[in-house]
């Protein structure tokens, strides 16, 4: 997917990895007032907006998910949304989609914005040296077993989902007991990604470690944070374009959201 930016975008906003859930309300509170102040144009909400979602019927019910889609909603008055689906949210579809005013990016997309492009995309597909995950996204991905999981009822759905993420704290867990290094994206996978798109620039999220990355040959990969508030620092950071600005700039919700 390509986008071009709109002649009256002079502030580009992206974020990710918000993982909103209900027992977690300082994250929403922070949502609200990120959305509310934001001087950007337009904002690509990378992979990871909630926790975990188990199909768009979950608004239906109402509750928290509902309040996250009315403030997106809200928002998408005076900001033009982008959202990409992350390794949580899979199955974020297009009711959901266009119930929050947003428009669905595929993975990955080209942002053209002034002379620059730049490729968006969640970062999971890319961390190849995981090879348990990525059979498991492979499966998680196919029509087949999202039909069959959409079709469960929604209870059982919702226990399905809490068992996964029990699993998944647990490998985490005894990963960081091991110290076995955490996997990040291979360099070789996002260059040539890169050029096949024929951008300069690639922006993601997954990893939840923040930084830029000179892959070389004027490619850069722009790892956005992830918003945790209970983080010691807490981590909840907008990374900005501007068309004063030759290069993005990495800001704390406080930066991001004051006048400029």
């Amino acid at each position: 997917m390509e986008i071009t930016a709109a002649p009256h975008w002079q502030t580009v906003d992206f974020i990710s990895d918000l993982h909103l859930q209900a027992g977690q309300p300082e994250s929403l509170q922070a949502l609200a007032t990120y959305l509310e102040k934001t001087p950007a144009q337009a904002l690509f909400i990378l992979g990871d907006l909630f926790e975990v979602w188990v199909g768009d019927d979950v608004l239906e019910v109402g509750g928290f998910e509902a309040e996250v889609v009315r403030l997106l909603r809200s928002a998408s008055a005076h900001l033009d949304l982008f959202i990409l689906c992350g390794n949580r949210d899979f199955l974020m579809g297009e009711r959901l989609i266009n119930t929050c005013g947003a428009r669905q990016l595929e993975e990955p997309s080209v942002l053209q914005f002034g002379t620059m492009r730049w490729l968006l995309a969640h970062g999971d597909a890319q961390c190849v040296d995981d090879v348990l995950y990525q059979s498991f996204r492979a499966q998680v991905r196919s029509g087949a077993w999202q039909q069959e999981f959409l079709n469960k009822p929604l209870a059982e759905r919702q226990a399905v989902a809490r068992q996964m993420r029990a699993q998944s704290e647990a490998q985490k867990k005894q990963l960081a007991s091991t110290q076995t290094p955490w996997i990040d994206l291979d360099k070789q996978a996002c260059l040539a990604l890169l050029e096949a798109h024929h951008a300069d620039h690639m922006v993601h999220g997954h990893t939840h470690q923040p930084a830029e990355h000179d892959l070389g040959g004027g490619h850069v990969r722009w790892v956005l944070s992830d918003w945790d508030l209970h983080a010691a620092p807490p981590r909840a950071q907008v990374l900005r374009l501007q068309t004063t600005d030759a290069q993005p700039r990495r800001l704390s919700l406080a930066e991001a959201t004051s006048a400029p």
